[in-house]
């Protein structure tokens, strides 16, 4: 090759870009460029890396994601912590957390290395208290979504109980060591909650509540359908006094087939009833029986029955007093159920075959609850307990003059029922009224303290004031009593809140399986 075409092939390749000088050129550039790319993307996963552990470490997570969403509306990592840690407290308070596997010990943070005899698949209790937020938020945005297609909303002066719950709760919380409420809530329900949040849960809450109760106050029931429906219940609900005494068949030791164990040694000898002895006992019951017909010289038929059973076994009965229907023994329960009269009497078997006893019931009396229930408001004054948790005379006679204080106040004012009202809002330390007036509505035979239920009972008239002491366990004071009348016949209060609760029970579970559920990426977050 010619020097001159030589030449002409290197410029020719220079300007295609294939000699050596370029290709080695272009190959340093290209390795250049690699590393700037590596160094970019290695500097852009570092920037998020940081970002990702400063976005965990400050809460964002728990507030720009979505844990779930309901029929649309979403709710954060932070306020199904709420809802979470809200479940977690009422569970860990009742009182029988140990008793199903739950260590409180550690509070919400123990809850993933837990497992939980509650949650589907042998989950932890944090799957567990998860999904029980979720179902919590499902039902709270059921009621809230019917609220707003009904035109149900909170008045101002509901919507001012509300928010009167915080007005000193942030004193509270700073005499308790937290820094403000928000250290309260995140600390106490998880990770993200706060005092704006908790706010919102407790409007949504007395809305929901609000939707709910007039839905329940719409169900009305004749007194005919009250009365089919308590009368279906078979005397369950009645209430039953009776005396009884059981007559134990004697056990005698049974003669062994085989009396050898699995390893060879002798079984222990088995005891039990055998004909003879049932016998015996059924004989014996028959003779109170009779012994209790024939004693026609004892005109009492409650104190003949205990001579009856005295006579022949030199013990006495055993009484019975209020016995729900639907706690009757089987052997007896119909009998008492059937149309009984004073003194009727009866005996029966403990079993159908190979009895080991017989039982003989004597009939007393038989509460159909057919009896108008009563209505009044009281106020609470309740005796200070010294350090030893004991009431002392001095505080016992504290709480009277202030009673008597009030009492006064009411009789020397305007004595009007509304005026009661106001005292006991004013006044009184019953949590379960004092925001109420004081009222108890439907009071029942035995739901309150023995002197309460007294006044209730004592035929007074609308208006009637007096002062009772009642003492428990738990506290020792005086109720300032106002009679306001009578409330509905107790069989029909029962029939009724059966029949509500069912209607009420079929209307939430329609409203709230309709309610469309979406986990989101923040769920993961919720009990974090």
């Amino acid at each position: 090759m010619s020097a001159s075409t030589e030449r002409k092939n290197r410029i020719a390749a220079r300007e295609a870009g294939t000699d050596k000088k370029t290709i080695a050129a272009r190959e340093e550039a290209e390795k250049k460029a690699k590393s700037r790319r590596r160094w970019t993307w290695g500097t852009v996963g570092v920037i998020v890396l940081i970002l990702a552990i400063f976005f965990l470490n400050s809460g964002l997570m728990y507030t720009i994601t979505t844990a779930v969403s309901a029929n649309g509306v979403k709710y954060s990592p932070a306020e199904a912590n709420y809802y979470y840690g809200t479940e977690y407290m009422s569970l860990a308070n009742s009182g029988y957390a140990s008793y199903i596997g739950l260590d409180t010990s550690l509070g919400l943070s123990g809850l993933d290395d837990q497992q939980s005899s509650w949650a589907e698949d042998g989950g932890s209790w944090r799957d567990y208290f998860r999904e029980a937020a979720k179902a919590d938020i499902q039902q709270i945005r059921a009621r809230l979504d019917y609220a707003k297609e009904n035109g149900i909303t909170l008045t101002e002066e509901e919507i001012a109980e509300v928010e009167a719950q915080f007005s000193e709760l942030a004193e509270t919380a700073k005499a308790n060591g937290y820094r403000n409420l928000d250290a309260l809530y995140s600390i106490n329900y998880g990770t993200g909650v706060t005092e704006k949040i908790v706010r919102q849960a407790a409007l949504d809450a007395a809305l929901a509540s609000k939707a709910y109760n007039t839905v329940l106050d719409s169900y009305t029931y004749s007194a005919e359908e009250l009365e089919e429906y308590y009368q279906s219940l078979n005397g369950d609900r009645d209430l039953f006094d009776f005396n009884i005494y059981y007559v134990t068949a004697e056990t005698v030791e049974q003669e062994a087939e085989s009396a050898e164990g699995e390893e060879g040694e002798e079984s222990a000898p088995a005891y039990v009833a055998n004909d003879q002895s049932r016998a015996e006992a059924k004989a014996t019951a028959d003779a109170i029986v009779n012994a209790y017909l024939d004693g026609d010289d004892v005109e009492d038929v409650t104190e003949r029955f205990a001579v009856a059973v005295e006579s022949q076994t030199e013990e006495q009965p055993t009484e019975r007093e209020g016995v729900y229907g639907s706690s009757l023994p089987e052997a007896y329960a119909e009998w008492l159920k059937g149309s009984r009269k004073l003194g009727d009497v009866e005996v029966f078997a403990d079993a159908e075959e190979e009895p080991t006893g017989y039982t003989v019931v004597f009939f007393l009396n038989r509460n159909d609850n057919h009896y108008a229930t009563q209505n009044v408001r009281h106020i609470l004054i309740k005796a200070e307990a010294d350090e030893n948790g004991e009431f002392t005379d001095e505080a016992k006679a504290e709480a009277q003059k202030k009673a008597q204080e009030i009492l006064d106040e009411f009789l020397n004012g305007e004595q009007t029922e509304e005026r009661f009202a106001e005292l006991a809002n004013e006044y009184s330390e019953d949590g379960g009224s004092n925001t109420t007036g004081g009222l108890y509505e439907n009071i029942a035979r035995g739901q309150m303290v023995a002197p309460f239920e007294e006044f209730c009972y004592a035929g007074h008239k609308a208006g009637d004031t007096d002062i009772v002491y009642a003492e428990r366990s738990d506290y020792a004071g005086y109720h300032v009593m106002y009679y306001v009348g009578e409330g509905q016949t107790y069989s029909d209060y029962i029939a009724e809140t059966a029949l509500k609760n069912d209607a009420i029970g079929e209307w939430s579970t329609a409203l709230t399986e309709a309610v469309e559920m979406k986990e989101g990426f923040g769920f993961r977050f919720v009990g974090k």
